[in-house]
């Protein structure tokens, strides 16, 4: 397993990483690694979705929304 340095962390950050580990029973690295992993993780399933087709609805997603929107307030009065 590796380690990790980092360097300059501002004291208000490393304060509010401090009471979060505090908070949770837990050490700094640790709230860092889910920190990190849940990350990586985004950007994991960004680059997914990005590799998927475009849909074409032939209207603006938007559009369809206020519809439905206005649909479901009419039914709810």
């Amino acid at each position: 397993m590796s380690n990790l340095q980092v360097k300059n962390i501002p004291d208000d950050l490393h304060e509010r990483l401090r009471l979060h580990a505090r908070e949770n029973r837990c050490s700094i690295s640790a709230i860092v690694l889910t920190a990190v992993e849940r990350e990586l993780a985004r950007r994991d399933w960004r680059k997914h979705l990005a590799q998927r087709p475009k849909t074409n609805l032939g209207v603006e997603a938007s559009a369809l929304l206020m519809e439905e929107r206005s649909i479901r307030d009419q039914k709810t009065g």
